[in-house]
């Protein structure tokens, strides 16, 4: 059996130079690391980030309490425990904190610590890490979900829609995949500059320049694609994340242009630009408490469109189950740090595989180095990954990890099915 010896914490940094907790557990003198991300548009019902607001050194963001809880705490509790046993070790974590949201240790705390037990479990075994989830044979590779001009939260330009993706639904293998979406970011950024557009990029890696005007960007984005040698929801499709949470206001929402204006109208709206742009997915359309909302666009949701629920669901089993009897949406948005485990991530993912939900593996717009949730999408079959453009390490490192896995695969790697 392989005990769990040291866990040691520390304080690193995030993609948007934030602090963030990397834990390192030990079993004997092998030992694995993990980093925890963080949001910026996040929903409330998340799992707590814990931060030290009163310390002034750090703008109020540091993490010092975190590493203090993991190093004395949390190090005591799982220590002579068995790595591979990632179920008893979540287990205690949960039990230890005590509450719904994981605000007495914080949530960044426990994850950082989860991660890094299925990564030594990983190692000591001598296996790939996708391949200590839920899936031992036939893996499939998941669509990337890849933003490509932001906006909302995640950039300063006045564009209302959060992030706008692209997903290259005809390619065959990852490597297609990726080749695909690196075509169109190249053909975009010529037309950006020919436009007089800064190419710039946001948290995300995607442009951000100075357009306020939604349809303006997908209209590039359409462009971009035909110039490319794709054909618009064929080959490719755009995605959309609204984020709908910071554009909501007294059951109005300001989507479209900073006017707010009824759910009704939204939702007319959303289907015009979705017939106009032949727009395949869209995700946080309305707000996270607007069920009656997200059931009537459901309901008139004739073209089948994947629906993705993210500050809907915050990743958390019982706020799925409610949003798949109220029929709010048809897919999920994955996120570690929402629900703070590796095992309840684990159980949201085979729920929504019962349910015939599509499950979408995402990073935050506070990213790392860390590639956990590439091995997480293949290990789960998960049907498609949002992690991002091909700019910024902290995003491309996880494209990078998804084809060595697919070369690890060999003749056996193999895309998710689209439909």
């Amino acid at each position: 059996m392989s005990k769990i010896t040291k866990v040691v914490a520390r304080q690193v940094f995030d993609s948007r130079g934030n602090p963030t907790i990397e834990a390192e557990i030990f079993s004997k003198n092998t030992s694995a690391k993990a980093i925890c991300p963080s949001g910026a548009s996040t929903g409330s019902f998340e799992a707590y980030e814990k931060r030290d607001k009163s310390n002034k050194k750090y703008l109020g963001k540091s993490v010092f309490k975190c590493v203090q809880i993991i190093n004395k705490v949390i190090a005591k509790k799982i220590k002579n425990i068995n790595v591979h046993n990632q179920e008893k070790i979540d287990h205690i974590l949960i039990k230890l904190d005590g509450t719904k949201q994981k605000s007495k240790l914080g949530a960044n705390s426990i994850l950082a610590v989860s991660m890094a037990a299925k990564k030594l479990s990983s190692k000591i075994k001598k296996i790939p890490l996708y391949k200590n989830f839920l899936i031992k044979k036939n893996f499939r590779l998941p669509y990337p979900l890849m933003n490509i001009i932001n906006g909302g939260a995640h950039a300063n330009n006045g564009l209302r829609i959060q992030e706008f993706m692209i997903r290259p639904d005809s390619a065959k293998s990852f490597s297609e995949a990726i080749r695909m979406c690196f075509i169109v970011i190249n053909n975009l950024k010529k037309m950006l500059k020919n436009n007089g557009h800064s190419t710039s990029v946001g948290d995300e890696g995607g442009f951000a320049p100075m357009i306020n005007d939604n349809e303006k960007a997908l209209k590039l984005i359409v462009k971009a694609i035909s110039q490319s040698g794709f054909k618009n929801g064929k080959d490719i499709s755009i995605c959309l994340d609204v984020a709908a949470n910071e554009l909501y206001k007294k059951n109005k929402y300001s989507i479209h242009s900073k006017k707010y204006i009824s759910s009704d109208l939204t939702i007319k709206k959303y289907f015009s630009l979705i017939r106009k742009f032949k727009i395949s997915s869209i995700e946080d359309p309305f707000a996270e408490n607007d069920w009656i909302s997200w059931n009537r666009f459901m309901k008139n949701n004739y073209s089948n469109i994947q629906v993705v629920g993210d500050d809907l669901y915050v990743t958390n089993l019982e706020r799925l189950k409610i949003g798949f009897l109220n029929n709010s949406t048809n897919s999920i948005l994955i996120k570690l740090n929402q629900i703070g485990t590796v095992t309840e991530t684990l159980e949201v993912i085979k729920f929504s595989h019962l349910i015939g939900f599509k499950t979408i593996i995402s990073h935050r717009s506070g990213e790392s180095e860390d590639t956990f949730i590439a091995d997480l999408a293949v290990g789960t079959n998960s049907d498609q990954i949002k992690t991002g453009s091909l700019a910024r390490s902290e995003r491309v490192s996880k494209y990078n990890q998804l084809l060595r896995i697919e070369e690890d695969l060999g003749t056996n790697a193999k895309m998710n099915k689209m439909n």
